[in-house]
């Protein structure tokens, strides 16, 4: 039997050794960092390591965190429904309001949204179905802008935490881009 140093081995000219993690901090924050000293390999991770935690700490900030994901297609639709809903409640409210004038609010409930739909016939859909198409276009458009806002703030907050990262970074003698 042959045993073989594994210490032996990784000194051995050409041959790397992988006791250095994978993982570099500056590598989630997407910048690239290059020793001016000389630093070796493992003080520069251990570096990073120690400014890559000050960074989030300082700028409140995890960058491996994803960015804030959007509201899927069934909530969306949900919140569209619900907008469209509410707009055909409205003659049945009307009814109510005037059945509860007349004593009865049930059945002025009931017969206003008869008379609701009655009353306006083609162009009372036609112009429910504007409400709807309307109201989910400005629900679409507030939900888009709230993504897009969201979206923003963590871009910025990314660029916080490069910064204060590229700053620690510096202070320690390295030059990071």
């Amino acid at each position: 039997m042959i045993f073989v140093s594994v210490a032996a081995f990784a000194r051995q000219p050409g041959v790397t050794s992988s006791a250095s993690p994978a993982w570099s901090p500056s590598k989630d924050i997407g910048v690239f960092v290059f020793g001016r000293n000389g630093q070796t390999a493992d003080q520069q991770l251990k570096d990073e390591s120690e400014c890559y935690a000050a960074a989030k700490q300082q700028s409140g900030i995890d960058p491996k965190a994803p960015a804030p994901a959007g509201k899927s297609a069934e909530q969306k639709q949900a919140e569209q429904k619900a907008v469209a809903d509410n707009a055909d409640t409205k003659g049945a409210a009307g009814g109510a309001a005037i059945g509860a004038i007349a004593g009865d609010a049930g059945t002025g409930a009931a017969a206003g949204a008869v008379a609701g739909t009655m009353r306006g016939g083609m162009q009372q859909r036609q112009a429910s179905a504007v409400a709807k198409k309307e109201a989910a276009a400005k629900v679409a458009a507030e939900q888009k802008a709230q993504e897009d806002r969201a979206k923003l703030a963590h871009a910025e907050g990314l660029d916080t935490c490069q910064r204060a990262f590229g700053a620690c970074m510096d202070a320690r003698n390295y030059s990071v881009k």
